[in-house]
Parts: C-alpha cells; structure tokens; sequence
C-alpha cells in the first residue's frame, strides 16, 4: 500500500477493500453527506472540475496502486466496445419466417429489444475498467481470497499465488480467459481459526461429567465439526462478499477460474463499482481519458509493457 491514510474520512474515496472504515466512505459516497458533491445535476463546478474529480473517484477504487501513466499507456481502450448483438429487421409475415425457420431467431431478437425497452441499452462505459479487472491482484480479491486488494498484492509478490500450477510473483500480470490460480490456504486470513473461537473451542472441549453414560448427544458432532475448514469473516464484510459472473471460485481448494473478459448487458455491468455503471462519474472520468490518453506507443514503451496473457500463450 502506497498511502498508509488511503481510508481517510476527510477524502471518502471508496476503495477495493473490506475495511470498515471503507464501508463509511461507501455509504458518505452512496447516500450520506459526500454523495451530493457528485450530483452534477445542479453543480457550480465547471465542465473540467467535473471530470477531474469523477476520474480522482473512479481511480481511487479501480486500481489506485497503478501509475497513472502505465493506467492511462496499458490499461485503458482505444474506444468503448459494442456488445449489442447483431440486429435483425422484425418480420411481421410469420408464414414466410416459419417456412425459413427464423422463428426462433426473431423471437430473441424481440426478447433483446423488450429487455432494452424496458431496462435501458447495456453500460459500456465500465467496460473501460475491464483490463483492470484482468489484473491477477484484482481478480484474487474480486474472488474473496483477499481482504484487500493490497493484500492481494501482497500474497503474489511472496510467493503465495499459484498461476495454473506455477509460483507466480507478477502482480502486474493480467489473465487470459482459462487461467487458474491457487492461493495457499494458509495465507488466507478468514481461513485460520482466530483466537477468540480457538479459547471457546478449548472451553467447550473440557468433559462436564466423567460418566461416559451422561454424554450429550452432541458431543460427537461437535468433534466432528471440528475437523472442518473455519471459515471465520472479519466484520462489516458481508457487503463486498460476492463473486461476479466471469469467474468461478472453488473455496474447499482454495482456486479460482478466470472463465471469460467482463462483459454488460442492458441495465447490468459485470464490472463492480461503487458508482451507477452508466452514470455520471463513470462517463465524465471516460470523457477525462479519452481527451488525455498517449495516442502512440514506442518500441521502447512496448518493451515495458506489463504481462498480458492471451488464450494459448505464456
């Protein structure tokens, strides 16, 4: 962690962490003092203030450790990407379409155009954060493995991070869709019993009775219970324990597959973030980088390029 203060009320920038502090400043954020600051509505903030403070929001949650100019060289795309599927003109003579056999086809087609009707066109501006998402830090963290993102980092850079089956000490490398990493279990904070639960456990085990007869019949399956994995959350957790839909997480190994790129569909970003997906402050930071990003890239730039894996590549 760069920023020992990162969780500070007097800035309450949400960041990719458990921490409670966090989750005040994601509720001064959401709806408490700190959310009118970005209601642009009815603003005297100028066009440029709107944009700067929206862009200082988004990259306080969406990877604050990068550089801003590796962010700006390697992690943003050239345009927003199109993920409307392919429109087909409705037909309304439904003879000629079941003779053709487009009836399935234009059933779907009718089924994409209520959805957008009724939820909106799909969020593509968080699409601009989908190469942070890819971030191996990131994706362990958006998997639970981690309470942070900066422990995260941590756990990759000492070794105890595996990339399908190697040590891997890269937290800079961005994953290909397939990818497995495994996560030592020992490394992983919620997993180990703590020491309040180890003292009761203690206490529970000490026999009330020495006639064998007078036994709970609960006795065994407590002895039993204690053989399994603990699974002891921090508290104030519950609101950052969900896994998104491009990965698939297997706690009892302690693994996790990076199934597919994010993605968005009308009215739903697969891309978590503490702001509306479509809204102000993910547009104006993309009108901020789209204005500023570097338009060419050197042989020599491209040289210090963090690890991007491709399907079927190293």
């Amino acid at each position: 962690m760069r920023d020992a203060n990162v969780f500070a009320f007097r800035k309450a920038m949400p960041r990719m962490s458990w921490s409670p502090r966090n989750l005040y400043n994601l509720f001064r954020r959401s709806c408490g003092a700190e959310a009118q600051a970005i209601n642009f509505t009815r603003t005297p903030k100028t066009l440029f203030q709107q944009r700067w403070l929206s862009k200082a929001l988004v990259r306080a949650y969406h990877g604050d450790f990068i550089n801003e100019k590796i962010f700006k060289r390697w992690y943003l795309p050239d345009t927003l990407p199109d993920v409307r599927p392919r429109q087909h003109p409705l037909s309304t003579n439904g003879d000629l379409d079941a003779f053709a056999g487009r009836t399935e086809q234009l059933e779907r087609a009718k089924k994409r155009a209520y959805e957008e009707k009724m939820k909106g066109l799909a969020p593509v501006g968080s699409l601009m954060l989908a190469e942070v998402e890819r971030r191996i830090d990131v994706f362990m963290f958006r998997c639970c493995f981690a309470h942070s993102v900066y422990e995260a980092r941590r756990l990759v850079i000492h070794g105890s991070v595996l990339l399908n089956g190697k040590k891997h000490t890269d937290a800079n490398t961005r994953l290909a869709p397939g990818d497995m990493i495994s996560v030592d279990p020992a490394a992983i904070r919620f997993l180990q019993e703590s020491k309040s639960s180890k003292a009761e456990s203690d206490t529970d085990s000490k026999p009330e009775s020495s006639d064998p007869s007078q036994s709970s019949p609960f006795t065994k399956t407590a002895s039993q219970g204690s053989s399994l994995t603990p699974f002891n959350l921090p508290q104030y957790a519950s609101p950052f324990i969900f896994i998104p839909a491009y990965a698939e997480v297997s706690f009892p190994t302690c693994s996790a597959i990076y199934v597919r790129h994010p993605t968005a569909r009308p009215g739903y970003s697969e891309i978590p973030t503490p702001y509306d997906a479509d809204g102000e402050v993910i547009r104006l930071a993309w009108e901020w980088y789209s204005k500023v990003r570097p338009r060419t890239r050197s042989k020599s730039q491209m040289a210090r390029e963090p690890e991007n894996r491709r399907i079927g590549g190293q």
